[in-house]
């Protein structure tokens, strides 16, 4: 017997996903931020419950326990990181303050940055009164030009410490080049707190170890936010690993990263578990869109928070954020790419006076804790979930599986209160109004998105994810150009099983300027060695790395990226090398061919420029070794008439195509048959979420027990 569990915690809900030898089971537990393990390990009992398992004889058969969290993102919000000191070199202590002119802007839309009068440039992690400068200096070749004075280290450290430094970020000038100095003040500090004194145990990162590349500013935020991350997600993580053993539970814990891969927990860096949940969506997309042969795809997760989207196109989750930015700061890591807006069941309906009124839906969000007002929590402020539920699209005693019983009553009073009096309407307007505004800001950002890449939105097919994503699909769906739309009867913890589709993968980075094409075609790149020379440092640290991990190297990939530019241009891009090492001229040839026809797709032929030369920045080297893929189940066909057993009944359902509620139809998604074929208007009820099926629309269960849904023409 082996069993695959895979978790993914979000603000509101821990998901878990179970395979046990070919049966799948799926379960959602209340998120408990005080403790993470405690909701993970509720979920996963609930899961382990539903095949006539304890949690611990499930654990002791544990092959794999996979696991994303957005504790990162929390606990940047919150700001619950340590105090931190930053040592840099001399006359640079102001980087951070003034960072790299509009970084101010960095998170911020055209909309927002319109509004400059009202900006509010974010402070950074380390004020500038625990920045020191020391005397050193390493020229941009590594050559030392200015040695390090120990005493005065020495003494700066002191100065941070009696400031109340609980650790220390060290960043040099040019440390990706000559690491040297970096390494020296951790040898120094470590010496002067050497033994039994509380001091031996402060954190310390560096530059080189977690960002070897050039351009100082994103490399300091980069090292900053792995610090100050550190310790709270060490904790929450390690106190996870902890509990699992003590249940005597075998197999390998891994954490999954925001490149798309994943790693043994210890061996993951804090700013890796960024966006992690979200990520391995579009991971669980790219997976199941070459089982069901779908090569593109959009993945639109609405949970209680936020709606998450990403997009595989031609079967890859191919797209990297060109400048990826987490919370105000902008980064230099390898991150996939993915948007998030503040929509989702428990974003709030409120009115805008400054612009006559007008019903806005989120950004703000009731979260778990009060939440919708229906929970009965205490929640004042009227939410999406509020709105659905006087829409009659959920029923107030069957909330998650029936688990939770929701207040109909509290939620007309607040949608009354707060929407419909004052723009005197009645209440099932103000909520039909709430719904029409969210599934708008969600179908807007999938137009968006899409067309910016070039790509028409009527060529995908959407993935509904998330706890609330099948109550809205047609809605955000439709109105977002995508015809067709896929609900799985995993839809509402999506994100927890694209974990199980996920590799072991490990991104090394190192700065290094190559000219592979000299200014005006004379001449291609000779030294082969120095290109040689930093792939191969790179695949040493790739196979240390996986044996540490207890892997063998068999099996394991390797994929180098170069990011290149043209001679004279600013603008990086990152392509696919078609080799590993180069020995012969045509293979440096074949190399630039790669990034001219990756730069023609990107910027289009006008903004070619090989006269200016190629040149190389930065070499990523992925590692990857591959892992067990999870196989969907299939089940005998059956008719196009829909049983008795999935008829629940009726109930009074609000339809703007019949202008009012209307007798709708309600199944039992665990009663479809592949083949059950109906049109709308619909409700399918299951455990952890709704499939709204709006008047227009028809659906077919596959062979898979997936509902397909198509917009009739």
């Amino acid at each position: 017997m082996k069993a695959y569990i895979d978790i993914d915690t979000g603000g509101t809900f821990t998901d878990a996903f179970l395979l046990l030898d070919g049966k799948v089971a799926y379960a959602k537990s209340p998120t408990t931020p005080y403790r993470l393990s405690e909701g993970i390990l509720r979920a996963v009992a609930a899961a382990a419950e539903e095949l006539g398992l304890s949690i611990d004889s499930l654990l002791q058969n544990m092959e794999t326990f996979r696991f994303s969290t957005t504790y990162a993102t929390n606990a940047l919000i919150q700001k619950i990181g340590p105090k931190l000191g930053l040592i840099t070199t001399e006359g640079f202590e102001d980087m951070l303050v003034i960072g790299k002119g509009s970084s101010w802007a960095d998170k911020m839309t055209v909309k927002e940055m319109r509004n400059v009068a009202r900006v509010v440039k974010p402070k950074p992690l380390i004020s500038r009164d625990m920045t020191v400068g020391v005397k050193e200096r390493i020229d941009s070749q590594g050559d030392i030009i200015r040695p390090l004075d120990e005493e005065d280290v020495i003494e700066k450290v002191h100065h941070l410490l009696n400031k109340g430094a609980e650790g220390f970020v060290i960043c040099l000038l040019n440390s990706h080049v000559n690491p040297a100095h970096e390494q020296k003040i951790e040898k120094l500090i470590r010496e002067e707190f050497r033994g039994p004194y509380l001091g031996s145990g402060l954190l310390i990162v560096l530059s080189s170890q977690v960002c070897p590349k050039q351009g100082e500013y994103t490399r300091t935020t980069t090292t900053i936010l792995n610090a100050y991350l550190h310790r709270p997600i060490q904790l929450g993580m390690m106190d996870l690993v902890g509990k699992v053993r003590e249940k005597r539970g075998k197999g390998s814990l891994m954490a999954i990263h925001c490149t798309g891969g994943m790693a043994p927990i210890p061996r993951t860096t804090p700013l890796q578990t960024y966006s992690a949940g979200p990520i391995a969506g579009l991971m669980a997309g790219s997976h199941l869109g070459k089982i069901l042969g779908c090569d593109n795809v959009v993945v639109g997760d609405m949970g209680g928070t936020s709606f998450d989207l990403s997009l595989v196109v031609q079967g890859s989750p191919r797209f990297y954020e060109i400048k990826p930015v987490v919370e105000d700061w902008w980064v230099d890591m390898t991150m996939l790419w993915l948007r998030s807006i503040g929509a989702g069941g428990g974003s709030i309906g409120h009115l805008n006076p400054l612009l006559g009124n007008s019903l806005q839906v989120g950004p703000l969000s009731a979260g778990a804790v009060p939440g919708p007002v229906c929970y009965g929590r205490g929640g004042t402020e009227p939410t999406v979930t509020d709105a659905d539920l006087i829409l009659g699209y959920i029923d107030p005693d069957y909330f998650h599986g029936g688990k939770m019983k929701l207040d109909k009553d509290l939620a007309y009073d607040a949608i009354k209160t707060k929407i419909a009096d004052p723009l005197s309407v009645d209440v099932p307007e103000a909520a039909k109004l709430i719904k029409k505004v969210v599934d708008a800001n969600m179908g807007d950002i999938i137009v968006k998105e899409t067309y910016l890449r070039g790509f028409d939105p009527k060529d995908f097919v959407l993935f509904a994810a998330g706890g609330a994503g099948p109550t809205h699909c047609c809605g955000f769906g439709f109105y977002g150009k995508l015809d067709r739309i896929i609900v799985f009867p995993f839809s509402a913890t999506f994100c927890a099983l694209g974990s199980a589709g996920m590799d072991i993968v490990h991104i090394y980075e190192r700065s290094r300027r190559i000219i592979l094409l000299q200014p005006e075609g004379k001449g291609y790149f000779e030294d082969y060695e120095q290109f040689n020379d930093v792939v191969e440092s790179l695949k040493q640290q790739a196979e240390r790395d996986i044996k540490g991990e207890g892997f063998s190297l068999e099996g394991m990939i390797l994929r180098l990226e170069l990011e290149m530019k043209f001679g004279g241009q600013v603008h990086v891009l990152r392509t696919n090398s078609p080799y590993l090492r180069i020995e012969k001229p045509e293979e440096v040839k074949e190399i630039c061919q790669a990034f001219f026809q990756e730069f023609n797709d990107f910027y289009g032929s006008a903004a070619m420029y090989p006269e200016g030369g190629v040149e190389i920045r930065n070499f990523i080297l992925h590692s990857i070794l591959p892992q067990h893929k999870i196989e969907l189940p299939t089940y005998p066909m059956g008719g196009e008439r829909v049983s008795k057993s999935a008829h629940r009944g009726e109930r009074k359902a609000y339809w703007e195509a019949f202008g009012g509620y209307h007798k709708t139809p309600i199944f039992d998604m665990t009663e479809l048959k592949p083949g059950n074929l109906m049109e709308g208007p619909a409700i399918i009820e299951c455990k952890d979420t709704n499939v709204v099926l709006e008047p227009g629309a028809t659906l077919v269960v596959d062979k898979y027990l997936n509902l397909l849904i198509e917009k009739m023409k």
